[in-house]
């Protein structure tokens, strides 16, 4: 019905001029008196005709319709395959069709190159940092006797190095995540205790007390991918927590990271997973990227799984994970 009603629609010019057409006719036979009977015969046979016609141009109409849906539907490589035009103007409109598909084409292909290039660079300047981060690293052991306190604060200035870099690496694999993901059923403290054992200097240099329940669940999901957000947690709850504790443990269904930080004000909590989003603290902060948020959010979302915060200003945050559609009992 939709498609019959666009059809006269579209047609309602033709349709207009036909009736207009009859109408003359048997006005002017009318005025002149002329006997209807004789024409008549001849008007049944011009209107079956031009039925006929309507019912055709609609049946094509229809199908050329489908056509065009199909090659919408489907992959961007067929969809130069449709019917061939049979007037001038849609076969003008195909032509142009098919130039602005060559040129979006060539356009993608120069952005592709181009994004592949820089993906090729920045993997290999991130690879190659890490070499001298070592050796800083090495040559602040050999330093530590002698200036404990400096090369405390420049082992915690080298951890954030790291941990940019590595944020670095995720937001270039976050486009082809789909392809690097590989689920298993994991144990939940076995990932958690990594990521922890990894922060543990922080937590020492920094005085802040780490209250961990452990869990005793298994997951399925991708151990590399979770691990990397819970990094990002951990390093946010330690970033914005001048002293107290942060607490690792699960409520219910749901996996915890709670600090007693500063907060986030109610105005910027809708916010905090957009890209580049920084709110008041970040702000403040003069650091602050706006990626950390947006790269956990991205991951669990792949990964099927939930991620929210709840917090108060001055009062501390609480990352929540909803892992329990992927979450299998412990065996």
């Amino acid at each position: 019905m939709k498609i019959l009603k666009a059809y006269i629609k579209e047609h309602r010019t033709q349709i207009c001029m036909y009736l207009g057409a009859y109408g003359i006719f048997f006005v002017i036979f009318d005025l002149y008196h002329i006997d209807l009977a004789c024409v008549e015969y001849a008007f049944l046979l011009s209107g079956v005709w031009s039925l006929l016609y309507a019912v055709l141009g609609f049946v094509r109409y229809r199908r050329t319709h489908r056509e065009l849906q199909n090659v919408i539907k489907d992959e961007k490589e067929q969809i130069l395959e449709f019917a061939e035009g049979t007037t001038l103007l849609e076969q003008d409109y195909q032509k142009l069709v098919q130039k602005l598909y060559t040129q979006i084409n060539e356009t993608e292909s120069e952005q592709a190159i181009e994004r592949q290039d820089m993906l090729d660079y920045y993997s290999m300047w991130a690879h190659q940092i890490k070499t001298p981060i070592a050796a800083m690293n090495l040559l602040l052991q050999t330093e530590k006797e002698e200036h404990p306190v400096l090369v405390s604060e420049l082992e915690m200035e080298l951890f954030k190095i790291q941990q940019y870099v590595e944020m670095v690496l995720t937001y270039l694999r976050m486009e082809d995540m789909s392809a690097d993901l590989s689920f298993a059923v994991c144990d939940l403290d076995t990932v958690i205790r990594q990521v922890v054992r990894k922060y543990s200097k922080m937590f020492i240099l920094k005085k802040i007390t780490l209250v961990y329940e452990p869990i005793q669940e298994t997951v399925l999901t991708d151990e590399k991918w979770l691990s990397f957000v819970l990094e990002q947690l951990l390093s946010n709850a330690l970033k914005y927590t001048e002293n107290g504790s942060v607490h690792i443990y699960k409520k219910g269904q749901i996996l915890v990271v709670e600090d007693t930080g500063i907060g986030i004000r109610e105005e910027d909590l809708p916010r905090i997973f957009e890209r580049g989003f920084t709110g008041y603290n970040g702000r403040n902060d003069k650091k602050s990227t706006g990626i950390g948020l947006y790269l956990c959010k991205s991951v669990m979302d792949k990964l099927q799984h939930g991620l929210w915060l709840e917090s108060e200003a001055g009062k501390g945050t609480r990352a929540c994970m909803d892992l329990s559609r992927e979450k299998l009992p412990v065996e």
